[in-house]
């Protein structure tokens, strides 16, 4: 191998990619789109006063999202079409409203690790929700695999369970924010060799469990061509699923997700897109997410790991940068080929969870009690 296969082999792996090539052997600005929007400063009384009513049980948002932007800004965004007015509270004051659809923009909020956000809507139960990322320096990728709509209309709880690279690279200044958000255990699904080179920084307090989803270490190469990453990777995919190593890694992370003294719990691999990827596919699919959902929650990581990988690619030869590109993304076709993989080997998935995960009904519904809010 020459030295740009070499380095192109050593940037991958620090990238969440080695282990395919292993397998391979307060403010507010007013609604920018709503339905008859609202929008009034800071602490200031809405309109309509939130109440809830019997005539709309549960929680009534199709839709619901925060994002924190570059500025320090939030955008917040729902959809809630049965409800005529959204308030937003953060600490319990008022910092937006709007209509059934909208889109804000809260500013001015004091500094904190992460700030919730509360939906309250004139009608139905009230939606708790956060930006999922958290925001770390050293693991771009670590994010809440909450805030999800299920089929039944339940969302996923934020502040569980969180989605992540490797936590090798965390700076003291992360792993501050981690203990104060109570972090208590940090899944690694990574193989030993992997976890020996970068061991995780761990957050104090936090219980540390090494769940290797391919049971042990196995030979590193980089495929010849462009091609032959896209079929490495697919072949992976499958292998997710099938691997009995795999079986063993996912029940027991589905084991720790069911088990509140484990929350908050991150688990993940080297970049949080494959091994994380395929686990956070199958834990919310158990929750009742639909397909189109998980597979953007999936997607999503090409936006986190954005900067990192087009650095990566723009060190290496136009050949290498080829070879290289399909072992960084994340695919749709990827994330496919395991959900047809389930169907191959187990025929459903709730197949796939009760006889390869083992994972009884009782505890799946013990598991969506423990995850979803409704």
């Amino acid at each position: 191998m020459n030295s740009h296969s070499t380095a192109a082999v050593q940037a991958a792996r620090h990238l969440a990619v080695s282990f395919v090539a292993a397998v391979s052997a307060v403010g507010l600005t007013a609604p920018h789109a709503s339905a008859e929007p609202l929008a009034a400063p800071a602490g200031t009384a809405p309109r309509h006063a939130p109440q809830t009513s019997l005539t709309a049980p549960g929680i009534p948002f199709t839709d619901a999202k925060v994002t924190q932007r570059p500025d320090g800004s939030f955008a917040v965004s729902w959809k809630a079409p049965a409800v005529g007015s959204v308030t937003v509270y953060v600490g319990g004051r008022v910092v937006a409203y709007g209509g059934a659809e909208a889109d804000v923009t809260v500013r001015g909020l004091p500094p904190a690790d992460r700030q919730w956000f509360r939906l309250v809507p004139d009608q139905g139960d009230p939606l708790t929700l956060a930006d999922r990322s958290l925001h770390l320096e050293g693991a771009p990728n670590f994010r809440d695999a909450g805030g999800h709509r299920t089929a039944d209309g339940r969302w996923v709880k934020m502040g569980v369970l969180y989605r992540t690279n490797d936590l090798h690279a965390l700076t003291n200044a992360d792993l501050a924010k981690l203990q104060r958000l109570g972090i208590r255990t940090d899944v690694d699904l990574r193989m030993p060799g992997e976890r020996a080179e970068d061991p995780d920084r761990v957050p104090a307090g936090a219980r540390y469990i090494a769940a290797d989803v391919f049971g042990g270490d196995v030979k590193r190469e980089m495929p010849a061509t462009a091609a032959a990453s896209e079929r490495m990777m697919t072949r992976s995919y499958r292998w997710l699923v099938s691997r009995p190593a795999g079986l063993d890694a996912y029940r027991s992370l589905f084991s720790l997700a069911n088990a509140p003294r484990s929350s908050p719990l991150a688990y993940h691999c080297e970049g949080g897109k494959d091994r994380t990827g395929w686990a956070t596919a199958a834990l919310l699919t158990a929750l009742g997410v639909d397909r189109d959902t998980v597979l953007r929650d999936y997607l999503a990581t090409n936006d986190y790991l954005a900067a990192r990988n087009a650095a990566t690619l723009a060190k290496q030869t136009p050949e290498m940068a080829a070879r290289l590109k399909p072992i960084l993304d994340a695919r749709a076709e990827y994330l496919n080929t395991s959900f047809d993989e389930v169907k191959a080997r187990f025929g459903t998935f709730d197949a796939y969870l009760q006889d390869g995960l083992g994972l009884s009904r009782q505890v799946l519904e013990r598991l969506r009690e423990t995850l979803l809010v409704d």
